[in-house]
């Protein structure tokens, strides 16, 4: 087999010939070269059963010519022969495969480690665009076609090493094979790229993230960054799949699943921060007033828009009678200026309200 010198082959069947001849066991110093042996084989791309079929080739051509066979003038003296033999087979081949599964481990955790600083630098674009395309293809990534980022989060931080980072990964190639798809641990998310125009390898990567099975931490949310192209367009899908989770968690979005394209309102509102913050100051500062403070009412108006308008379903889901509902809405009338039931205005309390949730107003101050 190519990856075994055949002076190791040699020395192994002079190994196998003072076994079957003294009936010994193999010493440590012979385990440690089997084990190196098999260590050199995983290293050089070599696949455990190709590395045992050698020594198994070895061991059934020298099996007539090993001394204690040779010898033999009985056939119970073979019998001795023939089972001291076969002890030292089981032990090399625990040998070998020790010595091989080491070289696979390495193996594993330098493509890890390779793996990791290729996903840092493609979505922080910290590399020259040349290389980066040529270590790309190493991880099954072709830079040249538009791609896009989703981005799941939850409860817990994601890693590489965790078992539903893998469960994620099988299933995509599973069901996509390795199709132009990287998935990796990414600053305790989760992460997927791959091409834009793949909608089902998005929507296959945000159901298993968020459903991936008893025994896996499930994501909270996924949200997929829009398709563009070249390296930098990969940042920038990124970038916009994490704008797409802040939003989400600043609004307190329902949606387990976002696409950016949906929130591109929301970077315009807050593109001048200072324009936001003056609105919601004039408009709802007033709820200041309000016994309890701002809080209430400003869920009172999120919770009307988000019930189309419907009194009775949005007291519903803040657990408020109608009455109780239809009150708020009068004190917001009273304090602000501004009428709920009038399109225009209600428009401007809602952008108001859309914009002191973003700023995080009234915990935070303007």
């Amino acid at each position: 087999m190519e990856g075994v010198p055949g002076r190791e082959l040699e020395a192994y069947t002079r190994m196998l010939g003072e076994v079957s001849a003294t009936g010994r066991r193999l010493r440590r110093d012979e385990l440690d070269a089997l084990r190196g042996s098999g260590e050199r084989a995983g290293g050089g791309g070599n696949g455990l059963r190709d590395l045992l079929g050698a020594y198994l080739a070895a061991t059934r051509d020298a099996w007539s010519t090993l001394r204690g066979v040779a010898a033999a003038d009985t056939a119970t003296e073979v019998q001795r022969a023939g089972e001291a033999v076969l002890t030292a087979l089981d032990a090399a081949v625990l040998a070998l495969g020790e010595g091989h599964q080491r070289a696979q481990r390495l193996l594993v955790r330098q493509d890890d480690a390779a793996r990791g600083e290729f996903v840092d630098d493609l979505l922080y674009g910290r590399s020259d665009p040349g290389r980066l395309a040529e270590r790309a293809e190493r991880f099954g990534l072709r830079l040249g076609r538009g791609h896009a980022v989703a981005v799941a989060r939850g409860e817990d931080a994601y890693e590489d090493s965790q078992p539903v980072v893998r469960r994620v990964e099988r299933e995509l190639v599973g069901r996509f094979g390795h199709r132009d798809v990287l998935v990796a641990g990414k600053d305790g998310r989760l992460v997927c790229i791959a091409p834009g125009g793949e909608r089902a390898v998005f929507e296959a990567f945000a159901d298993t993230a968020l459903r991936p099975g008893p025994g896996y931490g499930a994501a909270r949310r996924v949200a997929v960054g829009r398709t563009h192209s070249g390296t930098s367009g990969i940042v920038r899908s990124y970038e916009e799949a994490l704008g797409a989770l802040d939003v989400a968690d600043r609004l307190r979005l329902h949606p387990p699943v976002l696409r950016a394209e949906e929130l591109l309102v929301f970077p315009v509102l807050m593109r001048d921060r200072a324009a936001m913050a003056d609105l919601v100051h004039s408009v709802l500062g007033p709820l200041d007033q309000a016994r309890g403070g701002a809080g209430p009412l400003l869920e009172t108006i999120t919770a009307h828009a988000e019930a189309g308008h419907v009194n009775a379903e949005a007291a519903r889901r803040l657990g408020l009678g109608v009455r109780t509902f239809t009150y708020r809405l009068e004190r917001i009338k009273v304090l602000t200026g501004y009428d709920p039931g009038d399109p225009l205005h209600r428009y401007t309390l809602e952008t108001a309200a859309m914009g002191a949730r973003l700023l995080g107003w009234p915990d935070q101050p303007l």
